[in-house]
């Protein structure tokens, strides 16, 4: 994993977003406040011939303001025109997954963005959810480990590994100790476990979340 202290982590994410968007790659977005500023920022780059899949979506419909794609709608897609591959939340969790582990099959995940929470978890990875241990599909329905208690779908670790670039987003000092468990070396929690097996991985931090590890 390599790691990188950024002084505008928002900006340095965004650029690599809007490389693998202007290359005509297939990018996984997440949903959180964290990523918000990285989306506009990004948005200004050409994603004519890019593809946006999601990394994890909460089971709501997309109006919902839970909704990843309603935050990604707001930002990038405000102004960008990629082509758009949402979950389905409005679905039943379980055919959500389904449609979504289908529709994945054959493609490439050029970059995932992901984030962590403050327990470790990464997507909708939550500890001690079942879902950390899927070895064959793609995605799957997942539950909740935290706000909001809606159901999830999810990738798994399985098509992380796939990925060719892994790319964490992580700020602020209430992520320092979740950032030190998932890049410090021995930490037992899912952002541990989230990484591309042949691909790069890398980590965009601010200062205060880099607080506890050894850059």
């Amino acid at each position: 994993m390599k790691l990188v202290v950024a002084a505008d982590p928002h900006a340095a994410a965004a650029e690599r977003l809007a490389a693998a968007a202007e290359a005509g790659g297939n990018v996984f977005l997440s949903g959180g406040s964290t990523p918000r500023r990285a989306y506009e920022l990004a948005a200004e780059a050409d994603w004519s011939r890019a593809a946006v899949w999601f990394a994890d979506e909460r089971c709501v419909p997309p109006d919902d303001e839970r909704s990843n794609y309603r935050l990604v709608r707001e930002t990038l897609l405000a102004r960008a025109r990629p082509e758009v591959h949402r979950v389905l939340g409005e679905l039943p969790p379980e055919e959500a997954a389904a449609r979504y582990d289908a529709e994945l099959e054959g493609v490439p995940l050029d970059l995932v963005l992901l984030g962590i929470g403050e327990d470790g978890h990464t997507a909708s990875l939550f500890p001690g959810s079942p879902a950390l241990e899927e070895r064959e599909r793609r995605a799957i329905a997942a539950p909740p480990g935290l706000e909001p208690f809606v159901e999830r779908v999810t990738l798994t670790f399985p098509a992380i590994a796939a990925a060719r670039s892994v790319v964490f987003l992580v700020t602020g000092a209430g992520k320092a100790e979740a950032a030190r468990a998932a890049f410090g070396g021995g930490g037992d929690v899912p952002a541990a476990r989230a990484r591309a097996s042949a691909g790069e991985n890398v980590a965009i931090l601010d200062e205060a979340a880099a607080s506890l590890l050894d850059v």
